[in-house]
């Protein structure tokens, strides 16, 4: 009796191992697949078709770019893994219209959607067995605006014209100096809604070679004195309300010296040309202070982590030579041309207002 179980146990096992050969030949290895074959993009239409049956609210999704494929086969059958991104449309969810007939969403994020699909093909027939697109990535958490708390502007716009103004003639109205001083560098600027506007402006100035004696006010012939440097940085806060027609007031605080050596700002090349923003870097360690190279350095952990890190970066070298032979990722399906809807007027007729100078200043 045992002998007979045992011979059935035995054959079973046979049996299983014979289909499970069976199986390992039928399905091959995948190989990958160029991303602009046109059987590709079949089964790609295929699954973002899929997916935006899922999508009941909002907007269908839409090709944007195949990143890459593989294919195996499995007996007479083709699986693709399938790796693309999308863009929403403007093409609604009840509406009837594929999404080949849709074109970009114009606002919302820059950044395309990841998808990822599971497509069989059997013949002539297509059929997505998976579909996911991961919004997450679209998903930032944003702050409610603290009303009437500062904001920190630009220090190119033009709002600051004024508060500046203000600003600088009050200090060569008060200081001891003999000459004039005019606007050098800015460092910060904020705006603050209270019972007018508030402005807090971090700023240096320079001495010019206009003298108090021949000049109560800045002109165009205030060039900074080469021959005399002379730095003052100041806080100023100054309180506008033009609208009631009332004068600025600045609360100004100075000190002698320019901004900090380690500040980026926006500096005032010679003239009266737009300001910029330029680094200044700060004073070099001496190398005596550097600690002196070890003849035969010991392996340390960070070295091990560069290694390791050398060795992705080599692979994914390799990958990226390997795609550029598949074309992948492809090419847009459609150009992308994103509209920010909270632009001004200026931006959407493509000008840009220009930054203000020195002569901006001269009132």
């Amino acid at each position: 009796m045992r002998s007979g179980v045992g011979l059935c146990l035995l054959g079973l096992l046979g049996l299983c191992s014979f289909i499970l050969r069976q199986v390992a030949a039928d399905v091959q290895p995948s190989v990958s697949v160029p991303c602009d074959d046109p059987s590709v993009e079949k089964v790609v239409s295929n699954a973002v078709h899929k997916f935006n049956e899922r999508i009941t609210i909002g907007h269908h999704l839409a090709l944007f770019q195949i990143r890459r494929v593989s294919k195996t086969e499995s007996g007479s059958d083709l699986v693709y893994s399938l790796d693309f991104t999308t863009r929403r449309s403007d093409c609604e969810a009840d509406s009837p219209k594929p999404w080949e007939d849709c074109d970009y969403l114009p606002t919302g994020h820059k950044q395309p959607i990841r998808c990822n699909a599971t497509v069989q093909v059997s013949g002539a027939e297509i059929q997505t067995q998976q579909v996911d697109c991961f919004f997450d990535a679209h998903i930032h958490p944003e702050k409610a605006p603290c009303l009437g708390c500062p904001v920190e502007i630009s220090v190119d716009s033009e709002e600051l014209k004024v508060p500046l103004f203000v600003s600088i003639s009050k200090y060569n109205s008060m200081s001891d100096s003999t000459h004039l001083f005019s606007l050098h560098t800015i460092e910060y600027a904020s705006r603050q809604v209270m019972g007018g506007f508030r402005f807090k402006v971090k700023f240096d100035i320079r001495k010019t070679i206009c003298a108090k004696a021949e000049n109560t006010e800045l002109n165009e012939q205030c060039v900074p004195n080469e021959q005399d440097v002379e730095y003052a940085n100041c806080n100023s806060t100054i309180d506008t309300a033009p609208w009631r027609l009332e004068p600025p007031v600045a609360q100004i605080q100075c000190q002698p010296g320019a901004l900090s050596a380690n500040t980026i700002a926006r500096r005032r090349p010679p003239g009266w040309s737009p300001l910029r923003r330029v680094d200044r870097p700060s004073a070099a360690q001496p190398a005596s202070h550097l600690p002196a190279a070890p003849t035969t350095p010991a392996p340390t952990p960070k070295a091990s982590e560069e290694k390791k890190k050398k060795k992705e970066d080599s692979s994914e070298e390799d990958m990226k030579a390997a795609d550029d032979k598949l074309h992948c990722p492809s090419k847009p399906w459609k150009p992308f041309h994103p509209r920010n809807p909270s632009a001004n007027a200026n931006a959407e007729a493509g000008t840009k207002a220009p930054a203000f100078s020195d002569i901006d200043l001269l009132g």
